[in-house]
């Protein structure tokens, strides 16, 4: 089917602005913040019992994190929420919509962490702080959600950190991996499909990439390419990935190694969506219905862990 009409003037303007790929790091940090933060009505935010400020432990020292309580009593499930932004992008704020829609409509404690940044922090750094940053709160449960229920959970580089958290901690009963990136050399269709012209095109990816890993990253390490780690024994997963996506098929492909390694897994292809469709409910009813559904799953998953 074609691209969500509700999404033409988005893309419109997406792509008169430029590409993240001709800026520097941090110019792109404040491009990414305007349209996921002041381009966002806060009145489309969904309401959450309470919001605090956290320090949880990294890779090379704390981190600061942001703790989302639902309404209630609990005790509750807690998740450790990874960004998105290709390892260079992307911050508590630029995620604070996805935070509180996986906390109001999970009934989750969310735990969103603030990991280093390439290409200040260069792999592994981020892969180091989320499985840091998971093991802290998995030892304090008590602490946040209060129940044994601990998750994982995150949208395109996020998901990949979440995918790479869920092999190295054990102990964690569930993952939601939203648009995630799997596996750095892959050769998938979709990457040829939607190089340009649906957001996050095959330039950015590059760009993500080249000012994340250092020139001797072996790609296929698991903690960059979790397709190639241990995936028998994961937590059951909510895989979504999206029709217009250059990712679509590596998050595909790692759902099915999960299900073919014995991992329970829900996975769904939304179609006419594109990637980033995790914050475009405002302006698109299906993304919106997406977000919707997909974290009806992940709190069902919840529930039975």
């Amino acid at each position: 089917m074609p691209v969500d009409p509700s999404l033409a003037g988005l893309l419109e303007a997406i792509e008169a602005g430029t590409p993240l790929s001709a800026l520097s790091p941090t110019d792109a940090r404040a491009v990414f913040r305007a349209l996921t933060v002041d381009g966002r009505a806060p009145d489309t935010l969904a309401p959450v019992g309470s919001i605090t400020d956290d320090q949880v432990a990294g890779g090379a020292g704390s981190l600061a994190a942001r703790v989302y309580r639902p309404e209630g009593t609990g005790p509750f499930p807690t998740v450790v929420l990874l960004h998105g932004g290709g390892w260079v992008v992307g911050d508590l704020d630029t995620h604070a919509a996805m935070a509180r829609s996986i906390c109001a409509g999970a009934g989750a404690v969310v735990v969103a962490v603030d990991y280093r940044l390439g290409p200040e922090a260069r792999f592994p750094a981020a892969a180091d702080d989320a499985i840091a940053a998971v093991r802290d709160v998995q030892a304090r449960l008590a602490d946040y959600g209060g129940s044994d229920v601990l998750a994982v959970a995150g949208d395109s580089a996020g998901g990949n950190l979440s995918a790479v958290a869920a092999q190295q901690v054990p102990g964690i009963a569930a993952q939601l991996l939203v648009y995630p990136a799997t596996d750095v050399l892959g050769d998938y269709a979709s990457r040829k499909e939607n190089a340009t012209g649906y957001f996050l095109d095959e330039p950015t990816m590059v760009w993500f990439v080249g000012n994340y890993v250092t020139d001797d990253t072996d790609l296929m390490d698991p903690r960059i390419s979790p397709l190639h780690g241990t995936l028998a024994g994961q937590p059951p997963a909510v895989v979504v990935t999206a029709e217009f996506d250059p990712l679509r098929d590596e998050g595909v492909a790692y759902a099915d190694a999960l299900a073919a390694a014995g991992v329970p897994v829900e996975q769904k292809t939304y179609p006419g969506l594109i990637h980033g469709f995790f914050d475009m409910g405002p302006w698109s009813p299906a993304c919106q219905a997406a977000v919707d559904e997909t974290i009806a799953r992940f709190a069902a998953l919840l529930r039975s862990a």
